[in-house]
């Protein structure tokens, strides 16, 4: 992976610097899209020293690259180069979709050898229990998954577009048939949209990581039912008592809500589930202003049944971000002097968003 490192916009900052991990599916500048709705702009404007993983789009030499792998030479590696460049020991941290699994089991991995360098976790319509997984789990059954992991040891990767493929067929009609439509029947030239070129610039996947991922996660659910073996070491979610910011968005295919909130319970510590309008991206990626498209609902603990919770929680009007920012100051509201990238004993290799993310399929 590169680590990106993001300019400060102010003159202090908070001294907790904070690292986001983000799904290796797709490409991080999701949530950098554009100027008017990214949320790295708006967290650096807030007072955040960024850092943000960046995966490497992995090829045949990756084959072997696996959950542990992702985990010691992403999350960890990113850890340690955080405090060569800041000189703390501690991080906030938000992981995006498979990227928050990838974060959850890693705090649990720490949790067990007794690591408590991540202080906050956020974590972005992220699934920890696969019970209630969504739509995704037509595409993870024994047989399915023995076909997929053929198919990968072939090259030693799946390619990004049969995945790019499967999340369009669970929206086919906004997704796919609108376009056939529109391009094909009616002859008009696609629109330019950032969004769709976000969602055609695929990843691949690395045969080990993905097995382990669909095995452990959509077939058998190991991380939720303690069973999730990583290093030698077995993993109990309950052994995480860090505050965590659970979001999940009410309408999200990939992360459906009542999942993001059985996970919740999977937890040891306090876990504040917040839920969003909106789906998997549009929900999270929603600016303050004028931009805000859709509220939001708080309601304290994920406790009880799901409907229960959304008929007796609180809704807001506009963005979730300025809720979650004063949650995260809260618990380290200490500033220091803005942070330069590349002046601290962490040289720059150059500027971002670094040559990683310009890797093709």
């Amino acid at each position: 992976m590169e680590l990106l490192q993001y300019a400060p916009k102010t003159e202090t900052v908070l001294k907790r610097p904070f690292l986001i991990v983000p799904p290796w599916i797709n490409k991080f500048y999701i949530l950098d899209l554009n100027p008017t709705k990214s949320l790295i702009g708006w967290m650096v404007s807030q007072g955040l020293t960024v850092f943000v993983i960046s995966w490497v789009n992995p090829d045949e030499r990756h084959r072997d690259k696996d959950f542990e792998s992702y985990m010691r030479e992403g999350i960890e590696t990113a850890i340690d180069q955080i405090g060569i460049a800041t000189g703390e020991t501690e991080v906030s941290a938000a992981g995006y979709c498979v990227g928050g699994t990838l974060l959850a089991v890693t705090m649990a991995a720490q949790a067990a050898s007794g690591n408590t360098r991540i202080k906050s976790t956020t974590f972005l319509t992220t699934q920890v229990d696969f019970t209630h997984a969504g739509d995704l789990k037509v595409f993870a059954d024994e047989e399915q998954i023995q076909i997929v992991e053929e198919r990968m040891k072939e090259r030693g990767y799946l390619d990004g577009s049969r995945m790019a493929s499967a999340f369009n067929m669970l929206r086919p009609s906004d997704l796919i048939w609108s376009y056939v439509v529109n391009n094909y029947v009616k002859g008009k030239a696609p629109l330019p949209f950032d969004l769709l070129y976000w969602n055609a610039d695929s990843t691949r996947m690395p045969e080990a990581n993905h097995s382990f991922y669909l095995r452990n996660c959509y077939l058998n659910n190991t991380l939720a039912k303690g069973q999730m073996v990583l290093g030698n070491v077995k993993l109990d979610l309950k052994k995480v008592k860090v505050p965590i910011f659970n979001l999940a968005t009410r309408e999200d295919h990939i992360a459906p809500a009542l999942s993001v909130f059985e996970g919740s319970g999977k937890f040891g510590g306090k876990v504040d589930y917040v839920l969003a309008g909106s789906g998997h991206i549009a929900g999270v990626v929603n600016p303050p202003g004028k931009k805000a498209k859709y509220g939001f609902r708080t309601g304290g603990p994920a406790k009880g049944r799901f409907e229960d919770w959304v008929q007796a929680a609180t809704e807001h009007e506009g963005s979730w971000w300025p809720y979650w920012f004063k949650w995260l100051e809260a618990q380290a509201p200490e500033r220091v002097p803005a942070r330069i990238p590349g002046e601290g004993p962490l040289p720059s290799l150059g500027p971002a968003p670094g040559t990683y993310v310009r890797m093709k399929s």
